[in-house]
């Protein structure tokens, strides 16, 4: 029941990808094509914002929805994981022409034949579940 909490701003990231055109087949072929920096300049933000958030919830000692202390380690120096997972990743978007946040997008958007990325990234995710630990981590 706690997570109603969450459907506003679910609702709002949903609109801004919309709107800012981010669920958009042709502007992340564009991208992938290096034919336009529209989606760079989205990442970019998100990346800036993050940093900011970031920075604001170490500075301020903010807790999560639960209380809890948030763990914000730095990361692994270990490359060859995200370097494979990234690609891994990438074929991904490329072929579907959504990465994870913008597939419910669209499937809120009425293109419901996006259920069947969302149904395919799921099997993806519990395949990893299951042969993770063989991974190099």
């Amino acid at each position: 029941m706690k997570n109603w909490i969450f459907l506003f701003p679910g609702i709002l990231f949903g609109i801004i990808m919309t709107k800012s055109e981010a669920i958009s087949w042709y502007r992340i072929q564009e991208m992938f094509r290096f034919e336009s920096i529209h989606m760079y300049g989205i990442i970019g933000t998100a990346v800036i914002l993050g940093a900011i958030m970031v920075f604001l919830i170490k500075k301020l000692g903010l807790k999560t929805v639960d209380g809890s202390e948030m763990n914000l380690k730095p990361k692994d120096k270990r490359y060859k994981a995200a370097l494979i997972g990234g690609t891994i990743f990438g074929f991904g978007w490329a072929m579907t022409g959504a990465c994870p946040g913008p597939m419910y997008v669209l499937v809120g958007n009425g293109l419901l034949v996006f259920g069947v990325v969302i149904l395919s990234a799921a099997l993806g995710a519990l395949t990893y579940g299951a042969i993770g630990h063989k991974l190099p981590q």
